[in-house]
């Protein structure tokens, strides 16, 4: 009976943390989105380096 009494308030309590948790999850989206920009997947020839010495 008490949970009926406070409705109102569960609600409230309940959009605050789903409206927070879709913040984060568009932060982290647009993070991985500026991630994969930077990332740079091609043909290209890539330089190998090979390092050797003795021990």
């Amino acid at each position: 009976m008490n949970v009926l009494k406070n409705m109102e308030a569960v609600f409230l309590a309940a959009l605050i943390v789903v409206g927070g948790s879709s913040y984060a999850v568009a932060a982290t989206e647009k993070a991985a989105d500026n991630y994969a920009a930077q990332v740079s997947v091609g043909m290209s020839k890539v330089a190998v380096v090979k390092v050797s010495a003795a021990r």
